[in-house]
């Protein structure tokens, strides 16, 4: 079956928000446009009203942050109409810029503390089509083996440090994919169901695919054989028992040559002619396929979301009694007590459940333990259907 693609909305610290399925994929550009912006800017809160977008010309509603694949000098610019900035890494940085404009600059981490960088900024136009043409900001990152990492965005209030830090901070949202696989079976396949494409759906035309892989592959010979045509003609001044066989090998390859440039335009021509989209009701029949259903993986995928926000809430909690230099020490504690044994104690006339958690393996484990179950008792948590008032508290208390 077609393999399917899921879009990953994720925050600065990277805590997932939502994700959109695609089954015929039309790339990162059109999804931000059609799907996740749209719905951005109904969700995103804080945004500013429009008496002060109006007041300040250079305000933005929100900034999104996406990798190269976004690089669109004409989302950028419909985007910065709508006045929401767009940043992402510059496709074509050009050459590199003088070491003199680089400096030292504190940059703040999404997850706290701060990293020094080099960096340097300019403007630039981006572009090539007049329409497309947009002046943004393009800020330079000089790394330890001299390689100059090009960032571009339209957020003009920001400092270059603001810009930086959130673009390279999109290693937290690889690290939630690594996480998510390796924990939450993100990539498990929930079910088997089948369900039709919707009809609407374009995709590429099997007779235009055809025509463009052939003349991909003809082209591609060709290439090859007006390389062995210069080679020979470079080869210098022959030996007369060898100029007539010379001849006869370059005469049939400029054959070859013509005969194929002849086929070549013509199948151009005939993928000139041949309409390169058709919806899913246009395809013809032996080339129409389903999708896998998306329905449990939705709901599944939402429980994910949910728990995979609860484990790093309850993770910043405990990590302040555990002193863990690395997070993945308090994740360690959490995964740990979901799967400690606890007594549960219903009380009706107190209304209350009291939750008994089992003995960790060391005092200091307890002990970020017993504090978690007084930030949760803090919060005041009714099990979910009853009126009962949980009470959490550990053997060790």
């Amino acid at each position: 079956m077609r393999a399917t693609t899921d879009y990953w909305v994720n925050g600065l610290d990277g805590l997932p928000f939502y994700r959109v399925n695609q089954a015929v994929d039309p790339g990162l550009v059109r999804v931000l446009e059609e799907q996740i912006i749209p719905e951005l800017e109904t969700t995103v809160p804080g945004q500013p009203t429009e008496a002060e977008l109006e007041a300040d010309p250079l305000r933005m509603r929100f900034r999104l942050i996406f990798d190269r694949e976004g690089y669109s000098p004409g989302l950028f610019k419909r985007m910065a109409a709508k006045r929401i900035a767009c940043q992402t890494y510059h496709k074509h940085a050009g050459e590199d810029w003088p070491i003199s404009e680089f400096s030292a600059c504190e940059v703040p981490l999404m997850m706290g503390g701060k990293a020094e960088m080099l960096l340097a900024e300019r403007g630039s136009l981006i572009g090539s089509k007049t329409n497309e043409e947009l002046w943004v900001r393009e800020i330079r990152k000089l790394t330890q083996s001299g390689r100059q990492i090009s960032i571009i965005s339209v957020d003009w209030q920001a400092g270059r440090e603001q810009i930086a830090g959130p673009q390279f901070g999109r290693w937290y949202q690889e690290n939630f994919f690594k996480y998510g696989r390796e924990h939450f079976n993100l990539d498990r396949q929930i079910d088997y169901q089948l369900e039709d494409v919707d009809d609407t759906i374009q995709v590429i035309n099997p007779a235009w695919r055809k025509l463009d892989g052939e003349v991909r592959k003809r082209v591609a010979k060709q290439s090859r054989r007006k390389v062995r045509l210069l080679d020979m003609d470079l080869a210098g001044p022959l030996e007369a028992s060898k100029a007539e066989h010379y001849m006869q090998k370059t005469t049939e390859l400029r054959m070859e040559i013509r005969e194929e440039e002849d086929l070549i335009t013509e199948l151009k021509t005939q993928r000139k002619q041949t309409c390169k989209h058709l919806t899913i009701a246009e395809l013809p029949e032996q080339d129409r396929f389903l999708k896998l259903a998306t329905r449990s993986k939705s709901f599944i995928d939402t429980i994910k979301i949910i728990a995979y926000r609860a484990e790093t809430a309850m993770a910043h909690i405990v990590s302040e009694r555990l002193n863990a230099h690395h997070h993945d020490e308090a994740r360690a504690l959490i995964r740990n007590l979901c799967t400690t044994p606890a007594d549960l104690h219903p009380d009706p006339q107190a209304q209350t459940l009291t939750v008994t958690l089992h003995s960790l393996v060391s005092p200091q484990l307890n002990a970020a333990a017993a504090h978690l179950c007084s930030e949760l008792n803090a919060s005041e948590i009714c099990y979910p259907g009853t009126g009962l008032l949980m009470v959490f508290k550990s053997v060790s208390d």
